[in-house]
């Protein structure tokens, strides 16, 4: 009877813990939407300030490469769906392998990014260049906005392929498996936000064309 009683307990205890792990995983996410949130209301006083420098600036940037990103973020957050689907189903070959294209998705996002980036720079247009300061207030601002937020998106990218990283690894040596992923599930929500902050700057910054 004290046996069945201690297992119990210990049953309890670990759903407490999983429980906990969500909510706190929820509470993070929150706070990184607050301060998204924020710059996006920095962002909507400025755009209405200076509609059309606004709107100059926005057609300095690649509408095709921000589309390429948005596809890739997209198809990515469905990876890590199937991947805690599949976890969940047992099929740990199916998770590891979602995983895998999770975070392939990721580093060609974070190429694009890389290129889109080099481009502006050999312009000359990057915070604090000569050629930035020379143009009107409003496309400063734009080109400030811009690098803050996507750069602080592409953090959050690197992050979370080193997060995702772990738990693969997690996964191959049964660490995470179909009764214990957690884990993998906080993962994946925090990937889906990262995926959720882009679908936001997207049309903030590439089709304001």
């Amino acid at each position: 009877m004290s046996s069945h009683n201690e297992s119990a307990v210990a049953q309890n205890h670990v759903h407490r813990d999983e429980v906990g792990a969500k909510m706190g995983m929820w509470l993070f996410l929150f706070t990184e939407l607050l301060l998204f949130g924020g710059l996006f209301l920095v962002y909507a006083v400025y755009r209405y300030q200076y509609p059309d420098q606004f709107h100059l600036a926005g057609m300095e940037l690649n509408t095709g490469i921000g589309t390429l990103n948005t596809i890739i973020l997209l198809t990515s957050s469905l990876t890590v769906a199937l991947s805690i689907a599949a976890i969940q189903k047992r099929n740990k070959f199916l998770s590891v392998l979602m995983l895998t294209l999770t975070l392939t998705f990721a580093l060609m996002f974070m190429v694009n990014k890389y290129f889109e980036w080099s481009a502006k720079f050999s312009h000359g247009i990057y915070p604090g260049s000569e050629e930035l300061l020379s143009l009107p207030n409003g496309q400063i601002l734009f080109f400030g906005l811009y690098y803050v937020m996507t750069g602080l998106h592409g953090l959050h990218v690197v992050i979370g392929i080193i997060i995702l990283s772990i738990i693969l690894v997690m996964i191959i040596k049964d660490k995470i498996t179909y009764d214990n992923y957690t884990k993998l599930e906080n993962s994946g929500l925090y990937w889906h936000l990262v995926d959720l902050i882009w679908i936001f700057l997207f049309p903030l910054f590439y089709l304001i064309q």
